[in-house]
């Protein structure tokens, strides 16, 4: 209660500073309902509430080289498919800052990331309902020109919950200390002020502590005690060099031993590399990405799981689709183990030329493969992953053949003329069900996709948009087509409809998905309401996902920001 009024305090405060023209409030929120409806062609059940909702408010307020914020969150209840441990309504998150020439002091939440973030990387994502925002002490120090130090120490979020204003509700939950050095080498030494080649150098130190508990072990019909570390260490290093149409970046982090629920409490130190190279000048663009990923999931509770308490995050070098059926089958990152490489090659096809035409043609080929690691067992009497030793051996160029997830897609966007304009995408996709779903028994899904968009402008203010989309494949939920119209009066309406029919099932449950929706948006307020089935499945934005469940009901989001 009292930091309840702490916050409403606060808020009285700084509305009074705005009115005597003292500082500047900003802020947004955003609110999402949605009704629930039994259907049992799709599996949707109806929860005992029919109508969930999940509300956010942020406030900002800046004066100078001060600023604090707030933000109240609800949850009534949580939405399905969203943390269903979020519970009630309050104030979330909350911060003072103060910048002081070369030094920045926050207090309270905050999020931060060193790096790539294999070490350390806090942020929130409302889409897919992630938060892992820090509740602590974070510096940021630049003694000269180039040289940039971050320090932190703190708590992690877990949940919201209206007791404990949504910090943790883990009772033995870890402390998270770490400090970050940046070193930009042209900004630092005066004779490479003016040269072509970019050097930027970091390093960085991240702990965990967390009171040991007991554990137990079987091995051999015999149970012991795992001697838990209270305190593990991660470290990471990282270089990026640029020069001209060329670049490089790359961070190698290792851990030390670090026995989780994740990886079944075993003792092997873990490491983490990531590279990156990039080619680019007018016309034609490369990048080529890889990543090995060994025992490298890091939280502040040993005994969490899903996305919950991460201290890292590993990069997802895996293409983000944003069309319905390219992104059905969306790679997990296994923190526990994966190998793989990336390529893209964007290019045009020239204006003029006879296949360029008058606009030119604009192409994407993007290919990734993703591996299991090396595994090999310790010796013949103690099985692979055996908890309370080292858990296996690997051979860091030595590659497994069991394959999670390869990508091939091929997008072309052509401009025909100033109303016409038109997107072709194919894509060839093999997904590790039993993995990365988490169900052995399923077989890996091949699926063949096609996508097919194009926009007509029938006026200044008046939009027409055509989607075909069709997904072939004889796994898991079989073949699909969908249908999309879009309409679109600017700067105010939009209208749209679309039709995804699941026609191949394996288990004979053919479905329609139909969906209908319409917007209206005015300055920085959007509101939007929809109603239709959603198909089961799973979200993900950058290896981080949520499963979603099947759903029959409306839809309503308001977003507005001032």
């Amino acid at each position: 209660m009292k930091k309840f009024f702490f916050l409403s305090f606060f808020v009285l405060v700084a509305f009074y500073a705005k009115s005597q023209n003292s500082g500047n409030i900003s802020g947004n929120f955003q609110v999402i309902m949605q009704s629930y409806n039994n259907d049992s062609i799709i599996g949707a059940t109806q929860p005992a509430e029919k109508v969930r909702l999940n509300s956010y408010a942020d406030f900002l307020y800046t004066n100078k080289n001060f600023s604090a914020g707030i933000r109240y969150e609800g949850y009534f209840n949580p939405l399905l498919g969203y943390n269903q441990k979020n519970d009630g309504f309050g104030f979330a998150y909350r911060f003072a800052q103060y910048k002081l020439e070369n030094l920045d002091i926050t207090v309270g939440n905050f999020y931060e990331q060193f790096g790539n973030g294999l070490v350390l990387r806090s942020y929130t994502d409302k889409y897919i309902g992630y938060d892992n925002a820090f509740d602590g002490v974070r510096l940021k120090y630049q003694p000269f020109t180039g040289m940039y130090i971050k320090g932190l120490i703190g708590t992690q979020r877990y949940v919201f919950s209206k007791t404990n204003l949504g910090y943790s509700q883990v009772i033995n939950r870890g402390l998270v200390r770490g400090a970050d050095l940046e070193l930009d080498l042209n900004q630092a030494i005066k004779k490479l002020n003016e040269s072509s080649t970019f050097i930027l150098f970091g390093m960085n130190y991240v702990s965990k502590y967390q009171k040991a508990e007991n554990q137990y072990v079987t091995i051999n019909d015999s149970t012991f005690t795992l001697n838990l570390p209270q305190n593990t260490g991660a470290f990471s290093t990282r270089l990026n060099i640029s020069r001209g149409m060329f670049g490089f970046s790359g961070e190698f982090a290792y851990k030390a031993q670090d026995p989780t629920a994740e990886n079944n409490y075993i003792y092997k130190p873990g490491t983490a590399t990531f590279l990156n190279f990039t080619f680019s000048k007018k016309g034609i663009g490369l990048i080529i990405s890889g990543i090995r990923i060994d025992n490298f999931g890091f939280r502040s509770d040993r005994n969490a799981s899903l996305s919950d308490l991460n201290i890292n995050y590993i990069p997802d070098i895996t293409r983000n689709h944003i069309y319905a059926f390219a992104s059905m089958y969306p790679f997990v990152t296994q923190n526990n183990g994966e190998m793989g490489i990336s390529s893209e090659l964007t290019f045009k096809i020239k204006k003029g030329s006879k296949i360029g035409g008058k606009y030119g043609i604009d192409c994407r080929l993007n290919y990734s493969r993703i591996h299991n690691i090396y595994q090999k067992q310790i010796n013949e009497q103690t099985p692979l992953n055996q908890s309370g030793t080292d858990g296996y051996i690997t051979d860091f160029f030595n590659i497994s053949k069991e394959l999670y997830y390869q990508d091939i897609n091929v997008q072309i966007f052509k401009k025909f003329s100033k109303t016409f304009k038109m997107t072709l995408i194919y894509q060839n996709e093999i997904f590790n069900y039993g993995v990365l779903r988490g169900e052995p028994a399923e077989p890996n899904v091949n699926a063949n996709i096609g996508i097919i968009d194009f926009t007509i402008r029938l006026n200044k203010k008046n939009y027409l948009r055509f989607e075909t989309e069709a997904l072939f494949s004889e796994q898991d939920m079989g073949s699909w087509l969908m249908e999309e119209v879009e309409y679109t009066v600017s700067p105010h309406w939009f209208f749209s409809v679309n039709d995804q029919f699941n026609y191949k099932n394996p288990d004979g449950k053919e479905a329609h998905y139909y969906m209908g929706a319409f917007g209206f948006k005015n300055n920085n307020t959007r509101i939007q309401l929809s109603y239709g089935r959603q198909r089961e499945g799973v979200i993900c934005i950058g290896g981080v996902c949520r499963a979603v469940p099947a759903t029959n009901g409306f839809m309503m989001t308001i977003t507005s920001s001032f």
